[in-house]
């Protein structure tokens, strides 16, 4: 058994993560010799752990094809957090943490694994009274998602009798409509709705969280938070590197698969969602929901106008020259998979009819940035001299995602001087310097939230079914469209063809 070591309550304050009791807990990770469960999982619980976070008893196993024992486990998850722990470990608490955790190897598809996971979890259930709640976290790839569900619920244990069960499941969530139909069928013939956490790292990032507060917790945005006064949304996710070791998955995915559909759908949401009756999860997803439905689904004569693709070709990142896409190894050289994807949407209700939302992401950019801008209408007049003034813009609300986590707000000022002359300024604070403090990871949050039962940050059934609507139509569309497809510089700002889909008077945001 494994009990969480005893930090002080002031580190939990620091850290940011509310000291709620939470159930004793088995968490089992699937794939937990992988990329993801070495780069942010096991780091994750790592720093849970030195926050005093974690229930008072926690058990931890490992299961992945990998053969090792218990002990070269332990090895490995110490060597992982030691590289990628957001804070340096602390010796004792990383020992204690280590002290009991479990590994099962084996492949997803052989009924011995799940056997021996029954055994061990049937075993650390006997040596307490209480029964332990049981989180299963699927870090595999999609493909064993629904067989690894199946598995679990043919060896009886997506349920236990005094305690909760319940399954995590990464992105993505099907590739098309109906992969995602039939995955959530699967899915829920297994576990209920109440036990299934999709989990979208976005959601887990304090800015996303914080877009929440600034709008229903401050009188000042709520008024103007409507067509009436918002001219557009624009919504970035830019990556400065290329696709990497990635080209099996990313050449078969794309960038509207990668991020469109599910992150940057979910930032939509959060910006255009009524409030909440309750900040719980079915309250706050029902809003989200309501968004999604409110999109119209692209008809395929419209999506030439709504949505533009591009791939990056040669050019150079931090002065280095780089190869385009088309030139990555593992990429077929008539490949017409987007890494650059832009698309145009609208959310038909009353809040926010007529006002467009621009979604952009790519790969190879001029740097990396995630951000939300919300821009207000012009003023209807401006009566002072303009002469030597530096340009007289609307006003933004620019919440940044990464890398430098905050809020800024753009305003027009005077310049110093004898003339009235104009210039644009920011008002910005920074979680950094506003909060000294350094922010929890995201999959912390998340994990934390999966053994507490708050789904608040996780998607429903209904929501990912209702973001496949959205992009299926274009995907469609650009299936049927032959290639080549335009190419961008890398290192650049993007396509110049990004800008056909901007409405008359608007423009990208620079990267």
């Amino acid at each position: 058994m494994t009990t969480a070591p005893a930090i002080a309550p002031e580190n939990v304050l620091v850290a940011g993560l509310e000291r709620l009791p939470v159930h004793p807990t088995a968490l089992v990770i699937f794939g937990a010799t992988g990329d993801l469960a070495r780069r942010k999982l096991l780091p994750a619980v790592y720093n849970l752990a030195h926050d005093g976070a974690l229930p008072e008893r926690f058990e931890l196993i490992g299961s992945s094809r990998s053969e090792m024992s218990d002990l070269e486990f332990r090895t490995m998850m110490a060597e992982a957090v030691r590289a990628f722990s957001r804070r340096r470990p602390d010796r004792d608490v990383l020992e204690k943490l280590l002290e009991d955790v479990r590994y099962v190897p084996g492949a997803f598809d052989d009924p011995a694994v799940f056997d021996a996971i029954g055994e061990t979890l049937d075993d650390l259930d006997a040596a307490e009274e209480t029964p332990l709640n049981r989180c299963f976290y699927l870090s595999t790839a999609p493909r064993f998602f629904a067989p690894i569900v199946e598995r679990l619920g043919e060896h009886g244990m997506a349920r236990r009798v005094g305690a909760e069960v319940r399954v995590v499941i990464e992105k993505p969530f099907g590739t098309t409509l109906a992969e995602a139909r039939e995955l959530n069928r699967r899915v829920l013939s297994v576990f209920d709705e109440r036990q299934v956490f999709r989990i979208d790292h976005y959601l887990g990032k304090e800015t996303v969280q914080n877009l929440m507060a600034l709008r229903f917790a401050n009188g000042l945005f709520e008024p103007v938070w409507n067509r009436n006064y918002i001219d557009q949304v624009q919504i970035t996710a830019a990556e400065d590197i290329g696709i990497g070791s990635r080209a099996g998955y990313y050449d078969s995915a794309g960038a509207l698969r990668d991020l469109v559909q599910n992150h940057m759908l979910q930032l939509l949401c959060h910006v255009a969602m009524e409030p909440p009756v309750h900040f719980e999860a079915d309250e706050v997803r029902n809003e989200k929901a309501k968004v999604l439905h409110g999109i119209p689904a692209p008809a395929p004569d419209d999506v030439a106008d709504i949505a533009v693709r591009a791939q990056y070709g040669p050019g150079a990142v931090g002065g280095e020259p780089v190869p385009g896409y088309l030139e990555e190894e593992g990429v077929a050289p008539d490949s017409t998979t987007e890494t650059f994807a832009a698309v145009r949407l609208e959310v038909d209700n009353w809040r926010w009819a007529g006002v467009p939302f621009y979604l952009r992401t790519g790969k190879r950019l001029a740097r990396k940035v995630t951000e939300i801008a919300v821009t207000l209408r012009p003023v209807p007049h401006l009566g002072f001299e303009q002469d030597g003034s530096l340009g007289v813009r609307p006003n933004q609300l620019i919440l940044t995602i990464q890398p430098d986590e905050g809020v800024s707000v753009s305003l027009v000022a005077k310049i110093p001087g004898t003339r009235m002359r104009l210039r644009p300024v920011l008002m910005q604070f920074l979680y950094g310097t506003s909060f000294l403090s350094e922010s929890p990871e995201a999959y912390e949050r998340l994990i934390l939230d999966v053994m507490r039962g708050d789904a608040t940050l996780f998607t429903r059934n209904d929501e990912v079914e209702a973001q496949w609507r959205v992009c299926d139509p274009i995907l469609r569309a650009w299936a049927t469209t032959p290639g080549p497809l335009p190419q961008y510089e890398a290192g650049s700002h993007g396509p110049p063809e990004a800008d056909s889909i901007l409405r008359p008077g608007h423009r990208w945001r620079a990267i």
